[in-house]
């Protein structure tokens, strides 16, 4: 049994491991146990958010699944007859093979919790990389509804023209969590602190925003990546669909993205308020409508590395490295408040954004490998490089 931890993409990658750990130990899986206790409080299951029956089906030659547990089972559990643990992150396959199966050989039922990151990203073989590829682009198909809804929305913006998704993650809680304040006002500020503390397991509390933005490890503002669009010369007509939940600061924040770019649109006013009535206090089943959009963009522009830019990043690459704009945050940073302060002129400005991102498209690379210090690693999803459709690619780099 496992229980998944974190948003929809955290869960999503944690779902994939989980499955490639069941089909190496041989073990059987109980279809995933989501989160609903996190900042998002999202009430949904897993077949309210993923197809149950075509995951289980199309993994039936590799892992057995079932939806709960069977009765005599279901009885030691009852009884507390079962253990439960989070397993180590970033381990290798080894790991689950000498301690988690003794364990399962030991109580018959074993409770995986808070699964995110437990699986290695390098070192693994060719066979569990390959399963967590299958899992992710084949078996883990969102429901029918989502589905529906999402080539609805697919389809107005083609009606349209070409479409940019830009993840601009500026919501409430990620400026909380990180401490990132610019541009906010002083109620704004004392307001995200708050809700920090109100947080025990956010660690950290206090946080030189100023400090950290400079290191690049703020998302970059409404106001911030205007410029850098506008830098970048992504024409003035360009569909901009807003894949993130509510923008902190609201109109006054996005002032200066919509007045450089009118098209900016989002599902809220893409869709009627009834396509949208079953969706709603479900954060998790929003986010899957704007995975999908994201994987069919002419351009997907995330202005923060979380979960989700990672996740689309790397199924963009596997669908044939469309092109994804990775952006580096701290020399933007750096760039952004030269040209402001006056003593960087705006070709000037241009001109280097574009040549900083020149190689940063999303295009083939060689997934970053850093020995024993997995957390610093390229992240396996957001580059599976074991299962690129074009080998050739890589071997010629």
């Amino acid at each position: 049994m496992v229980s998944c931890n974190g948003g929809l993409n955290q869960m999503r990658a944690a779902i994939c491991d989980m499955v490639a750990i069941a089909r190496h130990l041989n073990v059987t899986l109980i279809v995933p146990e989501l989160d609903k206790t996190s900042f998002w409080n999202d009430p949904s299951e897993f077949q309210d958010i993923f197809d149950v029956e075509h995951f289980i089906t199309s993994l039936r030659g590799e892992v057995r699944i079932l939806r709960e547990l069977p009765p005599r089972m279901k009885q030691r559990v009852e009884v507390g007859m079962f253990h439960s643990m989070p397993p180590i992150s970033w381990s290798d396959i080894s790991y689950y093979h000498n301690q988690i199966l003794p364990l399962i050989q030991k109580h018959k039922v074993l409770h995986l919790n808070r699964t995110d990151a437990r699986l290695a990203n390098n070192g693994l073989p060719l066979d569990i990389q390959k399963l967590r590829c299958r899992v992710n682009y084949a078996s883990l198909k969102f429901t029918p509804q989502i589905e529906e809804l999402g080539r609805q929305v697919i389809r107005i913006l083609r009606k349209n023209g070409p479409f940019l998704v830009l993840h601009l993650r500026y919501e409430m809680d990620m400026l909380a969590f990180s401490g990132c304040t610019e541009g906010c006002t002083r109620e704004e500020a004392d307001e995200l602190t708050r809700m920090r503390y109100a947080y025990p397991w956010w660690k950290e509390k206090v946080i030189d925003s100023y400090v950290k933005r400079k290191d690049g490890f703020c998302p970059l503002t409404p106001e911030e990546i205007a410029l850098v669009l506008r830098a970048l010369e992504i024409d003035r007509s360009m569909q901009i669909y807003i894949a993130a939940g509510e923008i902190y600061g609201g109109k006054r924040r996005m002032a200066s993205l919509t007045s450089a770019y009118p098209n900016v649109v989002r599902k809220e006013t893409l869709l009627e308020p009834s396509d949208l009535r079953f969706f709603q206090n479900h954060s998790s089943q929003m986010a899957a409508l704007d995975y999908l959009v994201s994987l069919e963009s002419d351009i997907f522009v995330p202005t923060y590395d979380g979960n989700m830019a990672k996740v689309v990043e790397g199924h963009r690459r596997f669908m044939g490295f469309k092109k994804t704009i990775l952006l580096d945050r701290k020399i933007i940073i750096d760039l952004v408040d030269r040209y402001k302060s006056g003593s960087l002129p705006w070709d000037e400005f241009s001109k280097l954004v574009k040549s900083v991102h020149a190689n940063r498209m999303g295009s083939a690379s060689r997934r970053t490998v850093i020995p024993d210090k997995p957390k610093e690693e390229d992240y396996f999803y957001a580059n599976p490089q074991e299962c690129l459709r074009d080998p050739n690619l890589l071997r010629a780099l």
